[in-house]
């Protein structure tokens, strides 16, 4: 009795804590989620007051988490969005890796911790934040900008990316041969290749069957669904977020939007506790070693990622400040290259400090490129920039008039 009451005062004091970090993230207008990596760094194993009675229940909530953000990520996107933005964006995800993945690979290999961890490292400099990035864009109102289908063009080559990475990390941390890494790379492939296909050819039939009028009943059998194909797929080496993602992509239209409506606060929820997690598990004392590196490897990464940018925008006919505004708003890294080395850390547990001050680099520098590149590129060249209005797609929207005052 009395652990259980430990455990519920320590879950009600890490939650209530990222309750009021996520309000004063919103204040600031930064990601919370470099201030939810800094309390799991204070109250966890080498912290200020570490926390033991919750931590077996943190952890199956931050694999939730993972689970619950790419499922949301599936649901943004339908099998036809796929395929269209993989014919025409390949290019540029083929650029965003070299550029992007192989600082990552050749920081381990210099660093000495071997292929394995060279792997991993890439990942974690390879992915952008979906979740930063769509905030910053709507921060900043460019949603209507030229330059933004590109932007998000980009990260959806990503995220479908994920679905061939993950599995091959899985199988390269678990220590399979070429052969076994083969086979779990067939199958993954496989899978993805069959879901997108039957949600191109029934994806009515899928939803019809998801489908319900009752908010409650709509979930449970979502969530549920999610859970079993999650737990299905990592008993196949595939990995249980590739499971989740790919459950996501194969709901649409209604269904997809109230699952997504339904599924947003929780998504959250277990996302924060995924991050503290994260910061729970990495000892304070391990980030001081790595932190030049990180830094080295932030500033390297931010130049690349702003040369993709570029590149993929100037690909799309997007004049000169799109271009820039395009790298700028890419560079923020989040919770895939913490997923990353959530999984690598068995097998290099110095990766997981290096990620996180990576991680908390770039996202608190990623908005402030967002916001900056553009103006710096055009003072440093001499030229002068594009005008906003007309590199947007559409007018903003005026504003209502206000009623007149009897």
């Amino acid at each position: 009795m009395h652990n259980t009451a430990t455990m519920l005062i320590e879950l009600g004091a890490i939650i209530l804590a990222l309750g009021l970090l996520g309000r004063l993230a919103g204040r600031v207008g930064f990601s919370p989620i470099p201030l939810y990596l800094l309390a799991g760094l204070a109250f966890g194993h080498g912290g200020i007051l570490p926390l033991r009675a919750s931590e077996e229940f943190t952890a199956v909530g931050a694999e939730i988490g993972v689970i619950l953000l790419l499922l949301m990520l599936g649901l943004e996107y339908s099998a036809s969005e796929l395929v269209t933005n993989l014919k025409t964006q390949y290019p540029s995800g083929a650029v965003d890796f070299v550029l992007n993945a192989v600082p990552g690979a050749v920081a381990a290999l210099i660093l000495g911790w071997g292929p394995v961890a060279a792997v991993a490292l890439a990942g974690v400099t390879w992915i952008s934040s979906s979740g930063v990035i769509a905030k910053v864009l709507g921060d900043l109102r460019r949603l209507g900008n030229r330059e933004t289908p590109v932007v998000l063009g980009v990260l959806v080559i990503e995220d479908l990316a994920m679905a061939v990475y993950l599995p091959i990390l899985t199988a390269v941390l678990a220590g399979a041969g070429l052969a076994g890494g083969s086979v779990t790379l067939l199958i993954s492939l496989g899978t993805v290749g069959a879901v997108l296909y039957v949600a191109l050819r029934h994806g009515r039939l899928i939803s019809r069957a998801v489908s319900s009028d009752n908010a409650e009943m709509l979930l449970l059998v979502v969530l549920g669904l999610t859970l079993l194909v999650a737990g299905v797929a990592q008993e196949l080496q595939v990995s249980a977020a590739v499971g989740a993602f790919l459950v996501g992509i194969a709901l649409s239209g209604e269904v997809a939007e109230g699952a997504s409506n339904l599924l947003t606060p929780l998504r959250d929820l277990f996302a924060a506790v995924f991050f503290v997690f994260f910061g729970l598990s990495t000892d304070p004392a391990d980030i001081p070693p790595v932190l030049v590196p990180a830094l080295l490897l932030a500033i390297v990464t931010t130049l690349t990622k702003v040369a993709t940018g570029w590149y993929a925008a100037r690909r799309a006919g997007i004049k000169g400040a799109g271009r820039w505004r395009a790298g700028g708003t890419l560079v923020a890294r989040g919770e895939f290259s913490i997923v990353i080395a959530g999984l690598a850390v068995g097998v290099e547990p110095r990766i997981g400090p290096l990620a996180t001050a990576y991680v908390l680099i770039l996202v608190v520098l990623g908005p402030l490129t967002a916001r900056w590149t553009e103006p710096l590129a055009r003072k440093v060249m001499g030229r002068p920039g594009t005008p906003l209005e007309t590199e947007r797609t559409a007018p903003e929207p005026e504003p209502e008039p206000e009623p007149a005052k009897v």
